[in-house]
């Protein structure tokens, strides 16, 4: 990677003289840019060009490259790699399209390239990519022909990481404009032989690679993204990702509540949140985010206080903020009470903080609201609205409180301040645009107040028991065996008694005591109210007798050929809240958890929380405190608030359960949880299995 990365010396093979062709750009900029280190152009055609000796062939270079560049067809790239790989060359970047994009010919050519850097050993780029550039050392191998209208100028520390070659223009530019000094331009192409984050991997440890902004449309490969990821995360380096393509999986949908409500794009979304990847919307989003996460030398977090200019604009950045999920808290009383003695020519000190016109008239007003925010401990950052000339007249005020307080002062200047880059430098971030600032700050915000949760799952996730033998888990199972296998984790289940026939389940029913439920019991049935396989509140012998007959025959209507094993018997349980617990495994980020509000309203109202595995209580309460029924669960309405610490006991459980079971094992699933004011127990369990 270092060979391709920071090479010291490049040949491109293909090489042309003209600037505008794709053998040439490169070459163009190579020479352009001052790189310092060895180039060889390679076409027998040429003696020299670009004022470089040019030569025939790789074979004739004085040396082995670090790094080659085949600007070539995509019919000879593989005998030449053979050819380069007998030079002793370590890295190649491929330009040429025409593998797994282009049908099952170009499949086949992308699997004998991925064989060759599997048996030789070289980092291969590509194919299909726009190449690289190492913007703070000029080496520079991509063909992308914008360099020449935003060159590398002044050293940078973000690199640029994406699977689409447009998009690495598109973000390049934007991030140029907004001020973004990049180190590193990566397109990853087809990924033939190396994926997105061996890529990431190299960067984390880079001392030049402060923060990393990219495009990824699928990950290949999730463990080592999870790893990279935490890595980044304890770095403190911001990793900051658009991803597109978060379609829904349909699998198992058809089997488990859970899979349906955990698909691509919600576990997507959970994984970068847990794993600190700041998720950007668009590429305006993505260079806000990267512009933004250049002042994290600044603390922050979730808790906003105001100040404008302008009453209105500071009632509408309240309303903005709090829409994307952020606070604006009211100022404690002493606060507002020290603002009015200090200032009382401000118009609202409750938050949002009116400074008002007197700005114009008198100095001073700003550094006392300035310096009472930047002591309070119940506010984490500072959102400051100015325009022009009286941005220009307080930025002396802001520089001041964000350097002795070591908060994060943000200002919105919707004039022409000639104060920005003063601010900017000096670690106040200037945005021009009120909603572009609030939707940085939205996603920011959060993923700097989280970095202790991260640590948390970080090192609970290093305790886990890797290497241990998996407990062996039957293909099918029915509902009474899925709760046997759980609760052999801790997992609290209902009382209940599998019957042959309507007469043991009547025995079973008198022997526990009424009302009972009735469920029909079979290892090829998931949803039992579907086909009418479910019996509640049966109060006598006769009732269990004939709801017994019933379930069994219509779901012999309803699935054919499937197997049915009787029926169980439970009692009937009451609690204050049913909730669904699921585990689902994602073929990208692996096994997955889904806590929401459940029962038959399930996939209705989607009121769900993710998280990757492992979930311990901690986690768990964090997950029931994201669900908008979390009120349900803690007295809502004069009712009992449930037994919180058994919930995530519970939760925590099938988590450990999930851990133990084998890879063929795709989905557990208990739904209800039933929350009671003391404890919580399990009235429905599944557990399916690939065939």
């Amino acid at each position: 990677m270092q060979c391709l990365l920071d090479p010291r010396s490049i040949a491109v093979i293909g090489a042309s003289a003209d600037p505008k062709r794709l053998g040439g750009i490169a070459i163009d900029h190579l020479v352009d840019f001052g790189y310092g280190g060895a180039v060889y152009p390679i076409n027998p055609k040429y003696q020299e060009m670009h004022g470089l000796r040019c030569y025939p062939d790789i074979e004739s270079l004085p040396q082995a490259p670090d790094v080659v560049v085949l600007a070539i067809g995509a019919d000879a790239v593989q005998p030449t790699l053979q050819r380069c790989h007998a030079k002793g060359v370590r890295a190649a970047i491929v330009y040429a399209a025409g593998y797994a994009e282009a049908g099952e010919e170009g499949a086949a050519r992308q699997r004998e390239l991925e064989a060759f850097a599997r048996e030789t050993g070289m980092a291969i780029c590509g194919p299909n990519c726009m190449g690289l550039a190492n913007m703070n050392t000029r080496a520079i191998t991509a063909f992308a022909t914008l360099l020449k209208d935003y060159p590398p100028r002044e050293l940078g520390h973000t690199a640029l990481v994406t699977q689409s070659g447009n998009m690495s223009a598109v973000i390049y530019a934007a991030g140029c404009e907004r001020g973004v000094r990049f180190s590193q331009f990566i397109n990853t192409g087809n990924e033939a032989c190396l994926e997105f984050s061996q890529f990431l991997d190299y960067l984390a440890e880079d001392e030049e690679t402060h923060a990393v902004i990219g495009y990824v449309e699928g990950l290949r490969d999730g463990a080592r993204f999870i790893d990279v990821a935490q890595r980044f995360s304890q770095a403190g380096k911001p990793l900051i990702l658009i991803k597109s393509g978060e379609t829904e999986q349909g699998c198992a949908a058809a089997m488990s509540h859970t899979a349906s409500l955990a698909g691509n794009r919600a576990i997507n979304r959970a994984a970068f949140r847990q794993l600190g990847v700041m998720q950007a919307r668009d590429p305006g989003h993505l260079v806000d985010l990267a512009y933004l996460a250049g002042f994290r030398g600044r603390r922050g977090g979730r808790r906003i206080a105001v100040a404008s200019i302008s009453g209105a604009m500071g009632g509408l950045l309240t309303d903005m903020l709090v829409t994307q999920g952020l606070q604006v808290p009211t100022l404690p009383e002493a606060l507002q009470q020290h603002l009015r003695y200090t200032a009382p020519e401000l118009a609202m000190v409750a938050n949002p903080i009116d400074l008002t016109a007197n700005l114009y008239n008198r100095e001073g007003i700003a550094a006392k609201v300035f310096d009472a925010l930047a002591q309070n401990d119940d506010v984490d950052a500072v959102l400051v609205y100015g325009t022009g000339y009286l941005l220009d007249r307080i930025a002396d005020e802001l520089i001041e409180a964000s350097r002795t307080s070591g908060r994060l002062f943000i200002a919105i200047d919707t004039g022409k301040a000639s104060s920005r880059e003063r601010l900017q430098t000096a670690g106040v971030p200037v945005f021009t645009d009120a909603a572009r600032a609030v939707d940085a700050m939205a996603v920011y915000l959060p993923w700097f107040e989280e970095a202790g949760q991260r640590g948390h799952w970080t090192q609970l996730r290093a305790q886990m028991l890797f290497g241990k033998d998996p407990v062996p888990v039957p293909r099918k199972l029915d509902e009474y065996e899925a709760k046997r296998m759980l609760a052999g984790y801790g997992v609290p289940v209902c009382e209940e008694r599998p019957a042959a026939t309507p007469e043991q389940a009547a025995l079973h029913a008198s022997e526990m005591g009424y009302p009972v439920a009735l469920k029909v019991l079979s290892p090829d049935i998931a949803h039992k109210t579907e086909v009418g396989g479910v019996r509640l509140r049966l109060t006598n012998e006769a009732a269990v007798r004939k709801a017994s007959q019933e379930v069994m025959s219509s779901a012999k209507r309803h699935v054919p050929g499937a197997q049915i094993k009787g029926v169980l018997v439970q009692r009937m349980e009451s609690g204050v809240c049913e909730l669904i617990v699921g585990v689902t495994r994602d073929p990208v980020f692996g096994l997955a958890m889904t806590v929401g509000v459940g029962g038959v309203f399930t996939e209705i109202f989607r009121d769900v929380s993710h998280r990757l595995l492992p979930v311990d209580e901690r986690i768990a309460h964090d997950m029931l405190r994201e669900l908008r029924g979390y009120r349900l669960l803690t007295g809502y309405r004069g009712a009992a608030p449930v037994d919180l610490d058994a919930v995530c006991h519970a939760i925590a459980a099938v988590s450990r359960a999930a851990l133990a079971m084998p890879a063929e094992v795709t989905d557990i699933e208990i739904n209800p949880l039933l929350a009671r004011p003391q404890g919580a127990i399990a009235l429905d369990a599944l557990i399916l299995s690939n065939d």
